[in-house]
């Protein structure tokens, strides 16, 4: 166990903007590549669009086409008539399947790492631990697959904690290693997509279970639910402040781990290579990604 009860604050330097990504070393990578064997490709992200999930405080996304077929003249002064279409897509960042940038969660008047909280504002978004901070990384993932442990989607507000993360981390046959990303399967998003209810409180890891988490050094944690960890009915997001403020972990929300259990499973592995590559948007507090598991 190699994490530390204080957290990760000045772990690498004073500046760092990055946190546990600075865990997925060179080292990291090449113990990833290895992990290769059919060259298969999965993307993990849920589908981006209008008509995707949205809870109530954020807007929907939207898209407008600038250049479409319908345009005047479109390909009429062109040899051969050549045409094109461009369109404008607007969305909130913390939309689909996305990442947590460490200046999305905090308590008291400090992000991560000591910087101060003022440097995050409507005006001019986060001047610190802002999307693009959070650098590409290629490691290790391991999947936590609850669904399959339990014969079905948890219910609704199931708590994961040290001992099921335990359990199901035992299942699956693997000690997480520094610089790993564990992706825990809910089942919340394959019961939940389409019936009004993915936003109203789905089951997830604690306080606990992420401060165990922390402690093994993971790089990354996301989940197939909204929010990663677990919602009650009484406010407050502990799993967030442990992993993302404390320790300077990335969340992925969002994700799609269904096809990539099944891969597993016929497979009979429960690791992969997995590539994390954030969208750098200079002062956001989050981004949208699509992990992609090689396997």
């Amino acid at each position: 166990m190699t994490g530390s009860a204080t957290g990760n604050w000045g772990r690498w330097g004073d500046d760092d903007q990055a946190g546990a990504l600075n865990l997925v070393t060179p080292e990291v990578t090449l113990r990833a590549a290895g992990l290769v064997r059919e060259g298969r490709t999965l993307s993990l992200a849920q589908p981006l669009g209008p008509s995707s999930p949205t809870p109530g405080h954020r807007p929907r996304p939207a898209r407008f086409m600038n250049r479409d077929a319908g345009d005047y003249a479109l390909g009429a002064r062109t040899p051969g008539g050549f045409k094109f279409a461009e369109d404008t897509v607007q969305f909130p960042s913390h939309s689909g399947t996305h990442v947590d940038a460490l200046s999305h969660a905090w308590a008291g008047e400090h992000l991560y790492n000591g910087h101060p909280e003022s440097g995050t504002r409507s005006t001019r978004g986060a001047r610190r631990c802002g999307a693009e901070s959070l650098v590409p990384v290629v490691t290790r993932g391991i999947l936590v697959d609850l669904v399959t442990a339990a014969g079905g989607p948890l219910p609704r507000q199931t708590p994961v904690g040290t001992a099921g993360l335990e359990r199901g981390i035992a299942e699956a046959g693997v000690t997480p290693e520094p610089g790993d990303a564990v992706l825990i399967r809910t089942g919340w998003w394959e019961a939940h997509a389409s019936d009004g209810n993915y936003f109203d409180g789905e089951p997830g890891i604690t306080g606990e279970a992420a401060e165990w988490l922390a402690a093994r050094d993971v790089a990354l944690v996301g989940a197939d639910n909204y929010a990663v960890e677990q919602q009650t009915d009484e406010p407050g997001f502990p799993a967030h402040l442990v992993l993302l403020h404390r320790h300077g972990v990335p969340l992925i929300e969002n994700l799609d781990l269904s096809t990539l259990a099944a891969a597993l499973i016929d497979s009979g592995r429960s690791t992969f290579m997995l590539s994390f590559a954030p969208l750098p948007l200079v002062g956001s507090t989050g981004s949208p990604v699509t992990p992609v598991a090689v396997l």
